[in-house]
């Protein structure tokens, strides 16, 4: 697995289904038959993948809607992105 930066794009993947339930999401991984599940953070944040942002874009959304430190925000974000895309969920490209 590469190492990810605020230099990558996530793209949701195409065999993926989304589906919000009171603001948080499952993701149903059609290849894999495996759920997984998103707070209200992180269905902020597949949101915004889907307007194909690149993650320095997503970073600026996270720090101008949420109150915490641009250095977690970072953090919680590249974990995330890093665990979607171990979960096939989303290609991460330059």
């Amino acid at each position: 697995m590469q190492h990810i930066t605020l230099a990558h794009q996530a793209q949701p993947n195409d065999d993926v289904l989304f589906q919000e339930v009171a603001g948080e999401a499952v993701l149903l991984n059609l290849a894999s038959e495996r759920y997984f599940g998103l707070d209200p953070v992180g269905t902020h944040i597949w949101g915004l993948l889907n307007r194909n942002m690149p993650l320095q874009q997503v970073h600026q959304d996270l720090c101008e809607t949420y109150e915490a430190s641009p250095e977690q925000l970072e953090q919680d974000l590249l974990a995330l992105i890093t665990q979607l895309a171990e979960a096939g969920l989303v290609t991460v490209g330059e």
